[in-house]
């Protein structure tokens, strides 16, 4: 059943909120323009009629924003909460509180409730914020790899966890294997950290690494033959899986290179400092004129760019039809598009020659939109440094897409933020010339500090 935030009545003892925050610091002005009343009405679906609350969605949205705004993790977002009462005001709450609102568990489960299709309800409502941005006709987009939280993938580790875990499923189903192979493991594992002192060190490392890969298919199927019946109900999957990433090879497709996540995939950016990324491809998109962020998807391997546009168009036109508004007439996007000029009526601009011949207006026109695309790059670079898309800890398909939507959101926030901080000192300057003119020739003077 769907929770509310109940009121508290007036009791003596406790501090009203209202009374000890500066009800004009811009987390309380944005508090009071974001429409909770929409996003909890679009999220009565998720919820049965009746039973036991759940956590109010104001607060668990709250939440879910404030620790994207913060990069912060589930565990540290609660605990800060407790701190900090202007993050408890934004939640809802009327006096300060000292226990946690629930467990950082119970943010989980929310994510898997609402899936990919709450999350962009959360966009949306960050969007909202931002009256008009619905209606503008140019958008900018680009793609670029969410990294997953896996380190750097060789065949000697992949080996090293799957006899690590085919040893444990021996263990639970009391097999007695013929070798455990572990004192083989350590000599190997010596020779591959250890062998670039020696002569011939490549060659001694491509032995080793096959020796290991032999001797883990040996262990898995000693495990496989001495399986029980429940055993290999339970753990056949498993070893099913296991064989897979043991006999993949460099040439082959759908490699796995993560035990714990196996969609992850290889993404080659073109970077000098980082050849590879592993990860999954997001595509970002933000309107041109003021910049804000009206979609965020991501794909599963790594397709082609031109072919990301459609699925994106298809998710604006999603999110942008909640607010009344249309699907975008123009988009703009690099070098990396090329080969689609038009999806669904919406015109696609990317640099190069064109065998359609323009006026020197229209080519001008190109020319300013494709520098002003360019700005969609430290977009990105603020999304990863900034919201938490740089690495990302939620596990599984819905994880890339939970993390970059509401990494979007975030970022959408933050640019309100920024605005009504610009609008309360601007309306102090403005106030302070109007009470006492000498009191602004203080405040605009060099060692001022609101200069």
């Amino acid at each position: 059943m769907l929770g509310k935030i109940v009121p508290d009545g007036p009791e003596l003892f406790r501090s009203r909120l209202d009374s000890i925050i500066n009800m004009k610091h811009e987390l309380v002005l944005l508090t009071n323009e974001i429409d909770w009343n929409w996003i909890e009405e679009q999220f009565k679906g998720y919820f049965a009629t009746d039973g036991r609350p759940s956590v109010p969605v104001r607060k668990m949205v709250g939440l879910l924003l404030l620790k994207q705004l913060f990069n912060e993790s589930d565990e540290s977002v609660i605990e800060l909460w407790i701190e900090n009462p202007y993050w408890q005001y934004l939640c809802g709450e009327t006096y300060f509180q000292h226990k946690k609102p629930f467990d950082p568990s119970d943010f989980v489960l929310f994510r898997r409730r609402v899936g990919q299709a709450g999350m962009e309800k959360i966009l949306t409502l960050s969007i909202k914020l931002h009256p008009g941005s619905e209606k503008e006709e140019i958008v900018q987009m680009d793609t670029t790899c969410q990294e997953k939280n896996i380190t750097y993938p060789t065949d000697q580790k992949l080996c090293s966890k799957i006899m690590y875990w085919v040893r444990r499923i021996a263990d639970f189903d009391d097999i007695k294997l013929r070798q455990s192979y572990l004192k083989e493991e350590k000599k190997l594992e010596r020779h591959l950290h250890f062998s670039s002192r020696k002569k011939g060190a490549q060659a001694l490392r491509t032995r080793a690494v096959k020796r290991l890969k032999t001797i883990t298919g040996r262990l898995i199927r000693d495990v496989e033959r001495k399986l029980s019946e429940e055993g290999r109900i339970q753990y056949g999957p498993f070893l099913e899986f296991y064989t897979r990433v043991c006999q993949q090879s460099p040439a082959d497709s759908n490699k796995i290179y993560s035990l714990h996540e196996p969609d992850v995939s290889c993404i080659a950016k073109g970077k000098v400092h980082k050849k590879y990324e592993f990860g999954a491809k997001i595509s970002v998109s933000r309107t041109a004129h003021k910049g804000v962020i009206v979609g965020m998807l991501n794909f599963q391997g790594n397709p082609y760019d031109g072919d990301t546009i459609a699925p994106s168009l298809q998710q604006i036109q999603r999110i942008i039809a909640t607010l009344g508004g249309q699907k975008p007439k123009t988009v703009v996007y690099d070098r990396g598009g090329r080969g689609r000029s038009t999806i669904d009526g919406v015109t696609i601009k990317t640099p190069g020659n064109t065998k359609k011949p323009r006026t020197d207006q229209e080519r001008q026109t190109d020319k300013v939109l494709f520098r002003k695309r360019a700005g969609i790059e430290p977009v990105i670079g603020h999304l990863k440094s900034d919201y938490g898309m740089g690495r990302n800890f939620l596990g599984g398909v819905l994880g890339d897409a939970v993390n970059a939507l509401l990494a979007g959101a975030a970022f959408n926030i933050k640019m309100r933020l920024n605005e009504l901080k610009a609008l309360i000192l601007f309306s102090f300057r403005w106030l302070s010339h109007i009470i006492h003119p000498k009191t602004w020739s203080i405040i605009h003077s060099p060692y001022s500090y609101y200069h």
